[in-house]
């Protein structure tokens, strides 16, 4: 018996679903992104308006003062849906954790510098909160957003920031004990030098229009803040005590990283949109910047003593290029 094996090419009759067809065109193959993400949120024949919000109603563009022909062009350049997402979070969580287990397992904790440990435990233990606060915020841009485009990763930022929260945490259990995170709450609720920077979490908490909230909460909270705890403080302590530190802190960091390529895209698309939203896109960010850096500025010395303005300055200019080179006037 002879078997003859051929390969056969079988055309598909479609290459996608019909509304990504709408938009890319019947012949060309979309990826798993696109097919996850546009126009995957409702925008008709809803039954009634929320009876706590009758003025808008469920899904509603009108929701911020920014305006879109299509908000599906806030597109996340990772391309990020769930399945890319928790396998990219993964990534990040495997590296984490043996920083962790190394510093742990090397005893590298408490050969850590004393003056050093202090400072590590008296300026990242309280950043936990404001980690907290910005989980609530990207919640709150996912629920009131418009478009899974953008609250897709606006779901993703604030659940990350959950876990920045919890690492924050075990940083301080593993450099000190339970006594400094009721320390560190404690401070967070009543030390001066912190009272400017939780003023400023707990109005982002009542701000109505979430675009808003995602200039002060993405923009310029996460995009100053971390460039001071994460950049300017972490050199500082790595220079005076080793890396210790920088490897408890490695998640937030390369985080950060990864999250600025899709604030700067979403900021760049939207404020090129229009010269209304161009404006509007700079007067948010140039009020909060001038907040954040104000509440900041105690905080910084609290770290760095003297040192503290100029890192901040630093912290802040880096915000200020990225935001210029995105379409706003700094």
């Amino acid at each position: 018996m002879q078997i003859d094996l051929r390969t056969v090419s079988i055309t598909p009759l479609r290459q996608t679903y019909d509304h990504i067809a709408r938009r890319l065109g019947a012949d060309k193959p979309a990826s798993r992104y696109i097919e996850a993400t546009m126009d995957v949120q409702p925008q008709a024949n809803f039954h009634y308006r929320p009876t706590w919000d009758p003025e808008h109603e469920l899904f509603d563009a009108s929701r911020t003062r920014i305006v879109m022909q299509d908000w599906y062009a806030l597109k996340d350049p990772r391309q990020l849906y769930y399945g890319t997402y928790a396998q990219a979070r993964a990534r990040l969580q495997e590296v984490a954790e043996a920083d962790f287990e190394f510093v742990e397992s090397r005893g590298l904790a408490e050969r850590f510098d004393d003056t050093a440990r202090r400072t590590a435990l008296d300026f990242y233990v309280p950043l936990r909160h404001v980690a907290w606060g910005a989980n609530m915020n990207g919640a709150y841009q996912c629920a009131y957003g418009h478009g899974t485009a953008i609250t897709q990763p606006c779901l993703y930022a604030g659940m990350d920031q959950l876990g920045i929260a919890q690492y924050l945490t075990r940083l301080g259990l593993l450099l000190g004990n339970q006594g400094d995170l009721e320390a560190g709450k404690q401070a967070w609720l009543e030390a001066p030098a912190w009272q400017g920077l939780r003023r400023v979490v707990e109005d982002t908490w009542v701000l109505k229009d979430w675009f808003e909230l995602y200039v002060a909460q993405n923009v310029a909270l996460d995009g100053i803040l971390f460039g001071l705890a994460y950049r300017e403080v972490d050199a500082a302590l790595s220079e005076q005590a080793g890396p210790t530190v920088s490897m408890l802190t490695r998640f937030q960091a390369e985080w950060f990283q990864d999250a600025n390529k899709w604030v700067d895209a979403v900021i760049k698309t939207a404020a090129a949109e229009s010269a209304e939203n161009q404006a509007l896109l700079g007067q948010w960010y140039a009020h909060w910047r001038g907040r954040v850096q104000e509440a900041l500025a105690p905080v910084a010395r609290l770290a760095l003593g003297d040192a503290g303005d100029a890192a901040l300055a630093r912290a802040v200019a880096a915000v200020d290029a990225r935001m210029h080179k995105s379409g706003l006037a700094v």
